[in-house]
């Protein structure tokens, strides 16, 4: 059974960091790309950065140069590190996990979800 385990979300100051972490288990984890999501109320699931089982990675402009991700495939994990966060990026954040060439959003595995608040 595949599981994806998301913690380390909470509320943060604007201008504030914040790291995430997915542990996977139930999966080959260094075959799959892994990608995170952010969702608030009304709005669609939306990527916010992505890293292939080789390591490249994809962001949005709304993120770019603030979002990090990073996978150890030792530790099963993937992580997000949040920089310069703005009250724009208040949502619920999703782990994923998907084959390669496959459609994440309707193929792919999800986390729970973890609340991100920015406010002061």
């Amino acid at each position: 059974q595949v599981q994806l385990v998301e913690s380390g979300g909470g509320l943060v100051q604007p201008g504030g960091s914040l790291r995430l972490s997915c542990a996977a288990s139930g999966i080959i984890f260094s075959t799959y790309a892994m990608g995170w999501y952010r969702q608030t109320p009304g709005k669609q699931r939306d990527l916010v950065a992505r890293i292939t089982s080789s390591g490249s990675t994809d962001y949005p402009d709304s993120v770019k140069g603030r979002f990090f991700i990073s996978r150890d495939n030792a530790k099963n994990t993937v992580y997000l590190q949040m920089n310069s966060l703005k009250p724009e990026d208040t949502a619920v954040y999703y782990c994923n996990a998907a084959r390669g060439g496959v459609d994440p959003k309707r193929y792919g595995y999800w986390g729970q979800g973890t609340q991100v608040t920015v406010s002061s």
